[in-house]
């Protein structure tokens, strides 16, 4: 076994809090895009171990082990959890700049002790960021005129010599022992960059509408959870308002300067393509000036839009607003046009079909049926979201006709009861009414942007949902034994994605 087919000695490594075990522990489901994962007899108590070490970890000490943790970790059903690691470390931090000479100071002053390249976006009055870049010691570098984030980032790695280099937003401010928590990922030689989490910079019990939603829900924030990121999975993108990555995966994938929105999509993906991993670890934390005008916020979130139809060119397929199952589609089109035996009956032949692939699992009734539920439910919330956001003037024609209709009811249902079930779970200081008028406001700002990429590429990629046929598409003995991805120990692991 190679060395790149295990984890590192000593790198510990923690279960997905979202990971269930089925069959006596023989059957995972989770990961990274989410999927069903069998493992033979020999990984189970290395599984057990790890099912009782929790949210701490361990560090598998046998071959064994850490072949399977380095599968674990490939497929998201796993982290690293190595311990903070005190500096100093081998890091450049790279700020682009356009104007907010303010801001800059407060940013600045957060990486004191770092060695920062500030590159000076062509801002419009030099002078201030220029005051900034000496005043906290940066090297500062110019553009003669704007060329976008993705560009200065450029320029700026082009200027570090570290293996690691941290791009940080001028109006972010990490805060202290960041570098301590987001260093000793890159003890996983797959990591490629590693992302913190990014909250808003608001009052703790702030007195506005839209700080108090931003508090709740900043477009940035991404959770308390960590994740393996990549296309298809939970978090697909990490922004780059901060991120650190290996010096020598810039030299060889840098951002696309024809991107001036989605270009951290863009570089995510890309990295994803090559191999490599990208993971956001929300222990650490960057605090982020929101923008709380009610036109800036709103036309921010359109200009996010703005970037699917390009991001959808160079990467076909991955932005399909919605990608539901056909069997789930038909159960949840039967239950909108109130035939609810015909849905049942369309849930019973997914389960049965599922539980043909899983033949001679423990359980696998169980299992089949609890999948299908959780895709019906994951797919009628991702159909809700795309008729707030992708979809949004036949969302909105949903909640005019839904008086009248009985499927435009069932529309309204898909789009609003997921933005419910936010509310209950977030406890936001907002209340039911004022959460959903703004939640919906925000998706649509979005999707209006969408809609003008899609205009402006005359293309229809990132409206067009990816409807899938599950259950169907391996050959008869893939249908009885799975796809395995057997490890030079004996630690197979049976995949099937649904």
């Amino acid at each position: 076994m190679t060395q790149d087919s295990r984890t590192p000695h000593g790198l510990p490594i923690a279960l997905d809090r979202t990971v269930s075990f089925w069959a006596d522990g023989r059957v995972v489901t989770g990961g990274s895009p989410w999927g069903i994962a069998r493992f033979k007899a020999v990984a189970l108590p290395q599984l057990a171990a790890l099912r009782g070490a929790g949210r701490a970890g361990l560090s598998p000490g046998t071959a064994v082990g850490r072949a399977l943790a380095r599968q674990l970790l490939d497929r998201g059903l796993a982290h690293p959890v190595p311990p903070p690691r005190p500096g100093p470390h081998p890091v450049t931090v790279v700020v682009p700049a356009f104007g907010r000479p303010a801001e800059l100071h407060r940013c600045l002053a957060s990486l004191r002790g770092l060695p920062v390249v500030v590159v000076d976006d062509g801002s419009p009055d030099p002078g201030p960021v220029r005051v900034a870049a000496e005043t906290h010691g940066a090297r500062l570098v110019r553009h003669d005129v704007n060329r976008g984030p993705a560009a200065a980032r450029n320029t700026g790695l082009a200027l570090a010599g570290t293996p690691l280099i941290a791009f940080v937003d001028s109006d972010c401010r990490p805060e202290d022992g960041w570098l301590d928590v987001l260093v000793p990922s890159f003890d996983d030689p797959k990591v490629a960059a590693v992302a913190p989490r990014i909250v808003p910079d608001v009052p703790t019990a702030p007195t506005g509408l839209l700080a108090r939603y931003e508090a709740a829900r900043s477009a940035l924030d991404l959770g308390q959870d960590q994740a393996l990121v990549r296309p298809g999975a939970r978090l697909g993108f990490v922004p780059t308002a901060t991120l650190v990555v290996r010096g020598d995966v810039l030299r060889e994938v840098t951002f696309d300067e024809d991107l001036r929105l989605g270009e951290d999509v863009d570089f995510a993906w890309r990295l994803h393509d090559r191999g490599l991993h990208v993971r956001y670890q929300p222990r650490a934390r960057v605090a982020h000036t929101p923008r709380l005008a009610w036109r800036d916020a709103a036309r921010r979130r359109h200009e996010y839009g703005t970037s699917a139809a390009a991001l959808a060119e160079r990467h076909p397929g991955r932005l399909a607003p919605a990608r539901p199952s056909a069997w789930n589609l038909l159960a949840l089109a039967c239950v909108a046009l109130g035939r609810p035996r015909s849905a049942a009956a369309s849930a019973l032949v997914a389960t049965g079909l599922l539980r043909r692939r899983l033949a001679g699992t423990p359980g696998a009734t169980a299992l089949s049926a609890s999948v299908v539920a959780q895709g019906l439910v994951a797919d009628a919330a991702t159909l809700g979201l795309a008729l707030r956001r992708e979809w949004w003037p036949l969302g909105l024609l949903c909640a005019g006709a839904a008086p009248r209709s009985r499927v435009a009811r069932a529309g309204t249902v898909a789009m609003l009861a997921p933005v419910v079930a936010e509310w209950a779970v977030r406890g936001p200081a907002l209340d039911l009414v004022r959460w959903t008028a703004l939640r919906c406001i925000d998706d649509l700002a979005y999707g209006t942007g969408v809609t003008a990429s899609a205009l402006r590429h005359r293309s229809l990629a990132p409206l067009l949902p990816d409807v899938r046929l599950p259950f169907l598409r391996l050959r008869r003995s893939a249908v009885r034994r799975g796809h395995r991805q057997a490890g030079p120990s004996g630690n197979g692991q049976e995949t099937w994605k649904t």
